[in-house]
């Protein structure tokens, strides 16, 4: 697992120093820009940090993935003198970005007291690995990795907003691709809600203490979309920022340049962090192995 964790942190250093590398210089004001930006990542990524630390519950990261992107998109788009190119991409992240809050808050995520909610499964299980048990060492998990690492991610992926400033008209190709992702939304809305179904029928058939639908006794949702991919939601969450990075394709007419960077990262992180879900799924689940081996893990073919 540390060889995992080592990886992604290189990654995330290499990576970005490499597409800087290969692409044009930043204008003055993409670099005031990303300054700014940079800024409020580290204030929210340490914020993090603290509050997990002293609260206890390591889903803080979470309750930003869905909203923080919002605000650095808009940041850029209002620093652009609402360019429509970029209010164009910051519409598309609020679309994106309020349904999947909605999924987070409906799930317990959210809570008054801001710092509880419902804490992600999977950090429990790792938090009980020999590799993190003693407490230095989950306290550098969780500021490397959780905070520092996740959120610079989720800055990462919404940087083609930057590199698509200054850029040519706006065209059919960004409406086009703005279609894509609404697509991609509304697949991963479907998928997010089958599961969400699943569960609670399944909770209801267990609470009734009669006879378990055969459905249900398997105990993880495998129809739907499920039935034709392992993580269908995943799949439309990778789609969509990998359709983002386009925008800034149209923009500069560039088919590579340095804000491929977080859709890169992000389909590692989600090819590690479905390897885990569905460890931890296999050995919940006697017929989970089955279903992996017959059923696609994001593509149904």
């Amino acid at each position: 697992m540390w060889k995992t964790i080592l990886a992604l942190l290189i990654t995330i250093i290499v990576i970005p120093v490499l597409a800087f590398t290969f692409d044009e210089a930043l204008s003055s004001n993409q670099r005031e820009i990303l300054h700014t930006l940079v800024v409020v990542y580290l204030v929210a990524a340490l914020l993090c940090f603290l509050i997990s630390t002293l609260s206890k519950n390591y889903s803080q990261v979470d309750k930003l993935w869905s909203l923080i992107p919002i605000a650095y998109v808009w940041i850029t788009a209002v620093n652009s003198g609402l360019e429509p190119r970029i209010v164009l991409m910051a519409v598309m992240v609020s679309v994106w970005g309020l349904r999947l809050t909605y999924n987070f808050s409906r799930r317990g995520g959210y809570s008054i007291r801001f710092w509880t909610g419902e804490e992600d499964y999977r950090w429990a299980v790792l938090r009980a690995k020999p590799e993190l048990t003693a407490k230095w060492r989950w306290v550098l998990f969780n500021l490397f990795f959780i905070s520092l690492y996740q959120m610079g991610l989720i800055l990462l992926i919404t940087l083609p907003a930057v590199r698509s400033l200054g850029g040519s008209p706006l065209g059919w190709v960004d409406y086009l691709l703005a279609g894509l992702i609404l697509g991609f939304v509304l697949i991963e809305m479907v998928a997010d809600q089958q599961q969400w179904n699943y569960h609670k029928e399944k909770k209801k058939a267990l609470a009734s203490g009669g006879d378990v639908p055969e459905k249900y006794k398997k105990g993880f949702v495998h129809t739907g979309l499920w039935a034709k991919m392992r993580h269908p939601n995943y799949a439309a969450e990778q789609a969509i920022w990998i359709v983002f990075y386009f925008f800034s394709v149209s923009a500069s007419g560039n088919w590579l340049n340095w804000s491929i960077m977080g859709a890169i990262l992000l389909v590692l992180l989600f090819w590690g962090s479905s390897n885990f879900s569905e460890s931890i799924s296999a050995g919940k689940y006697p017929e989970y192995s089955a279903y992996r081996n017959q059923t696609r893990r994001f593509l149904p073919f």
